[in-house]
């Protein structure tokens, strides 16, 4: 925001508009959303945002500019206002983001090995240990660890809660780690 000419405009429009001039809006509008669209695009490209992250961040910009346009102090400029808007949206956007990157999938699939099939002696192995649990401990085990069941469904499936159920797994899991380490080389 460096144009203080412009910032002039735009606060002459918005203080119009603030009065109840629509058409003064409507030009505010209109002159403010491409310097907001280069903000968030120039920011948003900081942290690895993409084209569609900044049109979402410009969205909310205008609304909350349209929701606070109250709150502005007339007898300021308008300038570092709306930059304040952009940079907590920005902010909120990146945050809902979290540390996520996507990549799809058609980048990466001649780089994914896939499992080799089991020989059948892991299997063999497996099976033993776990008959060596109590019931209980290994419908857990083969539900969550070896089938790939949720701590939610084997809960439901069992009637336990899932507090239950997860201390149930850990123990099943330290006594299963107690045999293997028992178990002659």
């Amino acid at each position: 925001m460096n144009d203080p000419l412009r910032e002039e405009q735009w606060a002459t429009w918005m203080r119009a508009a603030i009065s109840g001039d629509a058409g003064a809006y409507r030009l505010f509008l209109q002159a403010v959303t491409p310097h907001l669209r280069a903000m968030a695009r120039r920011r948003g490209t900081l942290f690895g945002g993409s084209a569609s992250d900044a049109e979402d961040v410009v969205q909310e910009v205008l609304l909350a500019i349209h929701l606070k346009r109250g709150s502005w102090d007339q007898s300021r400029p308008i300038g570092p206002w709306i930059s304040v808007i952009v940079r907590n949206k920005m902010i909120d956007a990146l945050r809902r983001r979290g540390r996520h990157v996507d990549v799809p999938i058609e980048d990466v699939i001649d780089t994914l090995e896939a499992d080799s099939p089991p020989d059948g002696l892991e299997q063999r192995d497996v099976e033993r240990l776990l008959s060596q649990l109590k019931d209980q401990q290994r419908d857990i085990v083969r539900s969550i660890s070896v089938e790939g069941g949720s701590v939610r469904e084997t809960a439901s499936r069992l009637s336990m809660t899932e507090g239950a159920v997860r201390v149930a797994l850990h123990r099943a899991l330290k006594a299963l780690a107690a045999l293997y380490r028992s178990e002659p080389g």
